[in-house]
């Protein structure tokens, strides 16, 4: 593997956000968004992205998962690619620990439908469970179902507040945020100027048709500015990190 910036220089695949821990944020949690893309920007191939990351994307991916206090995800996300319970070796969640961070991540699921299974392996771990993101108008009776196998988080009234969900979530001592999408959501949170990083996978790989790309938003475009943090190539896979410029 070779780091093209800051410096260029050969290294270990290993060594890709080895020791790595997000920012704690201030006001409200760090938001950094966690994504692969084809060359052409697809989110995902056959409606999941299992196929298009290699090994820099498996090793930034567990990584990323290991810096951060929570998981942020779309309820659509969690069905396309079967979420499970937030799991490690023993030896990643040793090393989280000794950065002052929880065993595990928290995994957090933001839905205004509320659409996900109890029997959902997502629920599977009693002592792992997932909080529940939706809104003030949410169905009751959902909302109950789903209350015996999460915790449901409420938060505006027709719609989603993100930002006091944020603000929320930083009170219960979760404040470095992975977002691993989908698009809908990350362009949620990009619309309202909530992410402060993007680590983005390239994949060597043009998909064409009409996949969705990775931040999708209904609201008009924003063009808010990163700059390259660093920048890693192995194999074809381009790993780059993007800061938000304010």
């Amino acid at each position: 593997m070779r780091r093209l910036l800051p410096d260029q220089h050969e290294l270990s695949l290993d060594d890709l956000y080895e020791g790595l821990t997000l920012p704690a944020g201030d006001a409200r949690p760090w938001v950094a968004l966690g994504m692969v893309a084809t060359l052409d920007g697809a989110a995902a191939v056959d409606g999941a992205t299992a196929d298009l990351g290699g090994e820099a994307d498996g090793i930034a991916f567990r990584r990323l998962r290991g810096a951060a206090d929570a998981i942020l995800v779309g309820a659509g996300t969690v069905r396309d690619e079967n979420y499970g319970p937030p799991s490690g070796t023993a030896e990643r969640r040793s090393d989280r620990q000794t950065r002052g961070l929880a065993e595990r991540p928290r995994l957090v699921i933001v839905t205004g439908s509320l659409n996900l299974p109890t029997d959902h392996r997502v629920f599977s771990d009693p002592d792992q469970r997932p909080l529940i993101v939706t809104h003030g108008q949410a169905s009751p009776d959902a909302v109950g179902r789903l209350e015996e196998v999460a915790d449901v988080l409420r938060v505006g009234e027709g719609t989603i507040d993100l930002e006091a969900a944020l603000i929320e979530l930083g009170t219960r001592g979760l404040r470095r945020i992975l977002c691993e999408g989908g698009p809908s959501l990350n362009g949620a949170l990009l619309a309202a100027d909530l992410v402060d990083e993007v680590f983005l996978t390239i994949s060597p790989v043009a998909a064409g048709g009409g996949t969705s790309r990775i931040i999708r938003s209904e609201v008009p475009e924003v063009a808010h500015r990163f700059a390259v943090a660093s920048l890693y190539e192995h194999d074809g896979e381009l790993v780059v990190r993007y800061c938000r410029e304010r």
